[in-house]
């Protein structure tokens, strides 16, 4: 049961990480930080494309530049923007017909393990 409570954690754990790392840049470079999250926040407003539809290209973005941790807080958003599953890997699916094998790799294998962790996790609570 441990082993299944540390598997289910293991996104959660990447975005903590993330945010720990987030603030100490922020601390180390105020400015900066401050024009980056101000610029992003503007980036996922409602607008002409939903909040949804933004967090299903940024996830597509994530997979091709294959960066685990904007996999991982994408599919977060995805899920807290009301993204079904198969929305989520119908994106994915968009992403490997551009990035191939590469973007594939980690639909078959972080994509799900975030998706069954953060199931796990509504779950749970």
């Amino acid at each position: 049961m441990e082993q299944q409570n540390d598997a289910n954690n293991m996104s959660e754990a990447a975005l903590l990480e993330y945010k720990e790392g987030l603030g100490v840049f922020t601390k180390k470079m105020p400015k900066l930080a401050e024009h980056y999250n101000a610029f992003t926040e503007e980036c996922f407003k409602e607008g002409a494309l939903s909040q949804k539809e933004k967090q299903l290209i940024a996830l597509g973005i994530a997979l091709f530049a294959q960066d685990e941790y904007c996999i991982i807080y994408h599919i977060k958003g995805c899920i807290d923007q009301g993204a079904s599953e198969e929305e989520i890997l119908e994106a994915v699916g968009v992403t490997a017909a551009f990035g191939g094998g590469a973007a594939m790799s980690q639909a078959v294998t972080l994509v799900q393990d975030t998706l069954e962790d953060f199931s796990q996790n509504k779950k749970e609570h």
